[in-house]
Order: structure tokens, then C-alpha cells, then sequence
């Protein structure tokens, strides 16, 4: 796995900003804050108290601020969340007033909070600072991390370069699902033919497919699906993923 920590360097102070722009909202389920409103609001499924908002966002920024490793995330974090009981399986009163066996605080549920919050953040500054560079490096190349735990549909992706206004980066630029460790690399045109890459377009590729959010709400949000011209085959981000996080924020 990339060690985010090893990406800090790409412009740290671009990230921190996206996360320090975003505004406190609580939510009890991941779907009621919807694709672009996440690139504004900072919020955590099933934290319904302000407080533990807080002491979730000061960790993450701390450990945005001060490259913290995922251990050193936990360890801070976890005795808080126990101290204040959201932990472990519980029955919870929900948005709507029924009460719900569910999972609140867990080590699986922070290593979730904290990757898809640092990746986020950092791919975010690597979009401002690529953007910075279009002039240079105009070609974007769709990097994935081709190990057992990639999904398919990301290694289908893997190699594909399109310049840096296609479309396609409006709804496929990094991350593109819960822990996705996908990235994009931007290329000059000596590059480009150093490596021999075909440039493509999403041009007639691009298309709206309603999938489903949840199996508990049935109910099904649009996604942006890419349909490989030479393969036929339709790849999409997970559903409430398809939207650059970057495109909208100002560095």
C-alpha cells in the first residue's frame, strides 16, 4: 500500500486548506450529504453530537498538519471516542426518531475516517498543483495500485491519459471509492512519447446510469459511467463518488 504520508510533499498547505475550508455537518447516514456538498462539509456517519465532530476533525488535522501515520491517528483518537461512549455496537436513536442497533466508533471505522479523509485532502492539492502546471504537463494519466486489493474497474483505468480539461476528470479524478488509493499523474508531451502512451478522449464515452445507494433506503442516486471504446466496458466510481473533490476548490 502507498503510505499517504509519502504524499505530504505534494503540496501540504493546498491540502490542508480543503480540509480547513469544510464546514461541521452531521449525518446519520454516508448518503445523506451528497457528492459535491462533501467537498464543503467535513461530516462522520452516525456522529450525531457536535463535540465528537470536533474531536474526529482535530485529529485529522492534526494529522494533516504534522504527517501522522494511521497509528498514530488511533491512538490519540480512540481513547477520546471511549471516554465519550461513542464506541462499539450500540442502539441509537436516529435522524427520524427509531432506534438502531448500530456500529458507531471501531478500528475499522477509523482506518475508513482516516484514509478517505487524508486522500482526499491530498489529491486535492495535487489537483490544484497540477492544475498550476497545465502549461508544462497538460496530458493526465490514470495511475492505479495494481495489487489484489484494486478494484477491477480501476485497473481498467490504470494507464489511460487524457488531457487535463476532458470531462472525464470531472467525475473520475482520484479518489473514486471508500479507501481508493488511485492517483493521477500529469505528463509533458515529451513525456507522453518517451512513454509511447496513447492520448484518448472521453468524447461519446461518457454517460448517466442510475445505481443504488442503499439496500436499507432502496434508493438509486445517478453516477457517471465510462464505456471503453476498445473493450465495450462500462467502469464507474463508487456510488457517491463520482465528483472531483478539487474542481470547485480554490487553493
Amino acid at each position: 500500500m502507498i503510505e499517504l504520508k509519502g504524499l505530504f510533499k505534494l503540496a501540504p498547505a493546498k491540502a490542508i486548506r480543503y480540509f480547513r475550508n469544510k464546514k461541521n455537518a452531521l449525518s446519520w447516514d454516508w448518503y445523506e450529504i451528497w457528492q459535491d456538498a462533501h467537498k464543503k462539509s467535513f461530516t462522520v456517519a452516525k456522529v450525531m453530537r457536535e463535540d465528537i465532530l470536533k474531536d474526529i476533525r482535530s485529529s485529522l488535522d492534526k494529522a494533516l498538519s504534522e504527517g501522522k501515520t494511521f497509528h498514530e491517528f488511533q491512538k490519540e483518537l480512540k481513547p477520546i471516542l471511549q471516554k465519550k461512549g461513542w464506541w462499539g455496537e450500540q442502539f441509537v436513536v436516529d435522524s427520524k426518531g427509531n432506534a438502531e442497533k448500530v456500529q458507531l466508533g471501531s478500528m475499522f471505522r477509523l482506518k475508513t475516517i482516516y484514509h478517505v479523509n487524508m486522500q482526499t485532502a491530498y489529491m486535492t492539492g495535487r489537483y490544484n498543483t497540477q492544475m498550476d502546471n497545465v502549461d508544462n504537463r497538460p496530458y493526465w494519466e490514470y495511475v492505479a495500485v495494481l495489487d489484489s486489493r484494486t478494484r477491477p474497474e480501476h485497473a481498467e483505468l490504470n494507464g489511460l491519459v487524457l488531457p487535463y480539461d476532458d470531462p472525464f476528470w470531472k467525475s473520475f479524478y482520484p479518489p473514486n471509492g471508500w479507501r481508493c488509493r488511485c492517483r493521477v499523474n500529469a505528463l509533458s508531451k515529451y513525456a507522453l512519447d518517451k512513454k509511447k502512451s496513447i492520448l484518448s478522449s472521453s468524447a461519446g464515452n461518457l454517460s448517466q446510469e442510475m445505481h443504488l445507494v442503499s439496500k436499507k433506503s432502496g434508493e438509486y442516486k445517478p453516477v457517471t459511467v465510462y464505456t471503453d471504446p476498445l473493450t465495450g466496458k462500462k467502469i464507474a466510481p463508487d456510488v457517491g463518488w463520482s465528483r472531483n473533490p478539487a474542481s470547485e476548490f480554490v487553493a
